[in-house]
């Protein structure tokens, strides 16, 4: 098999010859800022890990969407959909890892998309893929960053009583916490990568000592409750509810690709990627189960958390009858949140970078730069930041349609999942460009299952998500997520109009037989 790069940004590969059988696994090279000089690797095989779960943090992730799934058809829709749904994600996950251990770079999904795809239409689809995986990432930022200022706001909610909430008071939050953590990103995590690790360990100490809490403290509902409690108050039929209540579980897995887009910066990234992503799956697996299991044992009122706008405080008030007890826990429960915008803002800035590296952004030559102190692409993250900033304002002029911002995210992060797994069946996972001494390999039959499991993930999550989640629709009611992806769409095809269709070259390799 002979290869050839024929991308003109040769620095995406390595310089060194690599044998027939080999595509490029010693072939992706360090990536390079616009000076050529290569980016520190820094990140350990264990803060690669503690960064994937701090990012998908999947048992937060129930607690801060539990309405959510209990709304749309009881607490059945949220323990047998976090079951269907890890399924579907663990084949993304074995789907990405196996590209991942043979094409590790911080493009991710977009550079496997670029390379995998028919030469013609190659740069269409990377080009495609690249502006929704980015997309994703950043509205991600935006949600889990009001999540965290929602549960800030619900302290002097409860303990004030004179007090009323205000949208602007949650917006002038939100923005505090964007800017704060944004300090961090560029002047300290460089420095202090264990800060990702400090996390890690913390989310699973609070996880375990709210779930036992909750459980022991408890006066337990009944268990045909928890596991048979079908209660459909959307209006659609039992289906529809059960499969558009699934954004909650879907939730648990939001950034699951984190992983891929700092491989320039981990030590031996054909190994670390795999087992990153493998390792955050498994855990946010356990950990999201466990909890869910707990929590609905727990519910006393069920009407009290549908109408709560954090449900899970007066759960956890209901659960163990002690109000500062679950002020504890909820203090607990913003500290993990704040390391989880903080991962989610630095993978964010990499996932820039990597689409400024392949000119693929207006301003590209300045996204593109690493800061040579700081070490950090200094102008990704103020962009991306700033982005955050802007859509915050959204939230102002209706909370509505900003809450369908993580309903988008989902749905272009695993549209942008199933565009290298689909071509990887149109190239029938061939051996060119899925050598068989890759670090990470699966069985023919088992790769070509996570590969088809991955596209009918992304063509279910694609349709139902897009649903009204109840009627008949109102302007209360009403699923804004297809119009926040038209506009994505919009702004993608101006940036590719004015810039990106001229300069974008991603990278490429063409395999002959």
């Amino acid at each position: 098999m002979e290869e050839q790069i024929s991308t003109p940004r040769k620095e995406h590969f390595a310089d060194e010859a690599v044998n027939q059988n080999d595509v490029y696994v010693a072939g992706l090279a360090e990536a390079r800022t616009t000076s050529g000089k290569p980016v520190r690797r820094d990140i350990s095989p264990l803060s690669m890990v503690a960064l994937g779960f701090n990012i998908c943090n999947s048992w937060t992730a129930i607690a801060t969407a539990f309405a959510i799934a209990i709304s749309a058809a009881g607490t059945f829709n949220l323990i047998y959909g976090i079951l269907i749904v890890t399924v579907a994600y663990a084949g993304v996950a074995l789907t990405l890892a196996e590209l991942a251990s043979v094409y590790p770079t911080a493009g991710g999904q977009y550079h496997f998309t670029s390379i995998l795809a028919p030469e013609r239409s190659s740069r269409a689809l990377s080009y495609i893929c690249g502006i929704t995986a980015t997309y994703s990432w950043v509205f991600m930022s935006a949600a889990i960053t009001l999540f965290a200022a929602e549960v800030l706001i619900a302290f002097p909610q409860f303990y004030i009583e004179s007090y009323v909430s205000k949208a602007w008071h949650t917006f002038l939050v939100y923005q505090a916490l964007n800017f704060v953590v944004l300090l961090y990103n560029l002047l300290a995590l460089k420095r202090a990568t264990w800060t990702h690790e400090i996390g890690f360990f913390l989310t699973l100490l609070t996880f375990i000592t709210v779930s036992i809490t909750c459980l022991a403290r408890s006066t337990k509902a009944s268990s045909s409750f928890v596991w048979d409690n079908f209660e459909n108050n959307t209006g659609w039929d039992g289906g529809v509810a059960f499969l558009t209540g699934l954004v909650t579980p879907a939730s648990m897995f939001l950034g699951l690709d984190g992983a891929l887009h700092l491989a320039d910066e981990c030590l031996q990234p054909e190994r670390t990627v795999p087992k990153a992503l493998i390792t955050t799956t498994v855990i946010g697996f356990v950990t999201g189960f466990v909890f869910a299991i707990a929590m609905c044992y727990g519910i006393t009122d069920f009407d009290v958390l549908i109408n709560d706008s954090l449900p899970i405080y007066p759960l956890w008030r209901q659960a163990i009858k002690n109000d500062t007890a679950a002020t504890i826990f909820l203090v607990a429960t913003l500290g993990v949140l704040l390391f989880a915008i903080n991962a989610i803002q630095q993978t964010a800035s990499r996932m820039t970078w990597a689409l400024a590296n392949d000119k693929g952004i207006v301003f590209s030559k300045y996204l593109s730069r690493i800061h040579p102190t700081l070490e950090v692409p200094v102008w990704a993250l103020l962009a991306n930041a700033f982005v955050v900033l802007v859509v915050g304002c959204i939230y102002l002029g209706s909370v509505i349609a900003f809450n369908a911002i993580i309903g988008t995210s989902i749905i272009l992060q695993v549209f942008s999942f199933a565009m290298p797994a689909a071509l990887l069946l149109f190239r029938r996972r061939s051996s060119a460009v899925l050598p068989p001494q890759r670090a990470f390999k699966l069985p023919t039959w088992l790769g070509y299952t996570v590969n088809i499991l991955t596209v009918v993930t992304a063509i279910v999550e694609i349709i139902f998500y897009d649903f009204p989640p109840a009627l008949p629709v109102t302007g209360s009611s009403m699923n804004y997520a297809v119009a926040v992806l038209g506009g994505t769409a919009i702004l993608a095809g101006v940036n590719w109009l004015i810039y990106a269709g001229k300069h974008y070259a991603g990278p490429r390799i063409v395999f002959d037989s």
